[in-house]
């Protein structure tokens, strides 16, 4: 914001401190300052779409869409996720490959490392994530 309002008034005053209108008034470039807030203040912005007067009046109702939208997303996303997720449904007696990331006997460099070891037979279940192998 900063960073516009600096071009805008560098281009504001880069023709010189007094200049003629049309109509033949002398102006400069302090009293035609309110002019070029106006502008600013009803010029519509692209990270907002709407213009910074309207932007503030309407901030409560700005900050229900915002949260409208995240909820929105969020929503989306939980969907992805039940879609996507699968529940594991171990069986005694089932294969199964164990991740080799806490594993640190295994000599070597670590990333030439198979990432997963196994298969191994479960033996038991112990709740619905844990087995014994």
């Amino acid at each position: 914001m900063i960073q516009t309002l600096e071009e805008m008034i560098r281009r504001f005053c880069a023709y010189g401190l007094e200049f003629k209108d049309s109509g033949g008034l002398t102006h400069d470039c302090c009293t035609l300052i309110p002019a070029l807030e106006l502008e600013y203040k009803t010029s519509v912005h692209y990270s907002t779409g709407q213009t910074p007067a309207i932007f503030n009046m309407m901030l409560d109702k700005v900050k229900h869409n915002a949260k409208q939208r995240i909820n929105d997303a969020f929503d989306c996303e939980k969907q992805k996720w039940v879609e996507i997720h699968k529940v594991q449904d171990f069986k005694v007696g089932d294969l199964v490959l164990a991740s080799s990331f806490n594993l640190n006997n295994i000599k070597g460099p670590k990333k030439l490392e198979d990432s997963y070891v196994g298969p191994f037979v479960i033996v038991a279940l112990h709740g619905t994530n844990a087995v014994q192998v």
